[in-house]
């Protein structure tokens, strides 16, 4: 792959790392739910899911979605349902998001472990059919036949998950500089967070499979 092609690639992954889905709603949610700091926990997961499902769709997962109804339905609804979960949580959620001083969150958000935030980022990447779709069309578009197979997996799940990651940060620190406004409209931010989650379930069960 030339320099020139990894451009083009990085453009076509900024345009969908920066396009507001799960994964980029989870980061605002926890940005102003546990803080900034260990936002990256969860945004690590993701980015833990993005080489996993990455690998998935080099190994031929995505073919294998794209001509398997049931394997596709299979995915499309544990990715709906955990999407919707989280909604149900963040829209019950009766605290508010964050504490009276200034970036204190509540005594029971702190409580959550690292490694919860690790993999509720981890389960958003990996319930997505659409992102091991995604990477099956995408992922050949840049790959040359006689060049390594795990050195151009390696070079464009690395670069497409700092991107993400760049994402996230840019979307998280956006969240800083509004955190007051937030704080003092808590429910309505879990209305609205919430209700995207579960919108965004739903609409992944209208996603339909297309065979060839």
């Amino acid at each position: 792959m030339t320099f020139a092609h990894w451009l083009l690639f990085c453009g076509v992954s900024l345009l969908m790392c920066f396009t507001p889905g799960p994964a980029v709603l989870l980061a605002v949610s926890n940005s102003v739910d546990v803080g900034p700091r260990r936002t990256a926990f969860s945004s690590l997961g993701s980015a833990l899911g993005i080489f996993t499902v990455s690998g998935l769709a080099m190994a031929g997962m995505g073919a294998v979605l794209s001509v398997s109804a049931h394997a596709f339905l299979a995915l499309k609804i544990a990715g709906a349902v955990y999407l919707v979960w989280l909604g149900v949580k963040r829209w019950r959620s009766p605290e508010p998001l964050i504490g009276s001083q200034a970036g204190q969150a509540p005594a029971q958000r702190r409580e959550r472990k690292n490694w919860q935030l690790v993999a509720q980022g981890l389960g958003v990447s990996l319930t997505n059919p659409k992102a091991i779709l995604f990477f099956s069309a995408l992922f050949p578009q840049f790959i040359v036949p006689d060049a390594p197979l795990f050195t151009q997996y390696l070079v464009l799940t690395t670069t497409f998950a700092v991107l993400a990651l760049v994402s996230h940060a840019f979307y998280v620190a956006l969240m800083a500089l509004v955190k007051d406004y937030v704080a003092s409209r808590a429910r309505l931010f879990n209305r609205l967070v919430g209700g995207t989650f579960i919108g965004l379930g739903l609409a992944l069960l209208q996603t339909r499979h297309k065979v060839g």
